[in-house]
């Protein structure tokens, strides 16, 4: 049987595993979104015809240069994202194993007394 204090530690790592379950999700969702986006920035860059963008539903003459712009800038923003939810994602991890080595701890304490 665990006491009050193990059974919250519990919780806690279990709200931490779950948190850290959702930033996983959301960098691998971003990361798919920079990799269509540097699909589309190859294609555009290898072009030489005429290069259209997808407003809507209706496909719209645009200039070759302003396309690669926004799309260096999205790319940009979504490295930017991964990045800080890759710090956060470290920051989860080092709570994780702290939460797991007190849990053991006060685990191997009560099995003790």
């Amino acid at each position: 049987m665990t006491n009050p204090e193990t059974s919250q530690k519990i919780q806690e790592l279990q709200a931490l595993e779950q948190n850290h379950q959702a930033f996983l999700m959301q960098k691998q969702s971003i990361q798919m979104e920079l990799n269509e986006t540097l699909n589309a920035l190859e294609e555009v860059k290898k072009t030489s015809g005429d290069v259209y963008r997808v407003l809507g539903n209706v496909m719209v003459k645009s200039d070759k240069e302003k396309i690669i712009k926004d799309l260096e800038e999205k790319k940009r923003i979504s490295e930017m994202r991964v990045s800080a939810i890759e710090k956060q994602e470290k920051i989860i991890h080092s709570n994780i194993d702290v939460l797991k080595k007190e849990i053991t701890s006060l685990i191997s304490q009560n099995q003790k007394k």
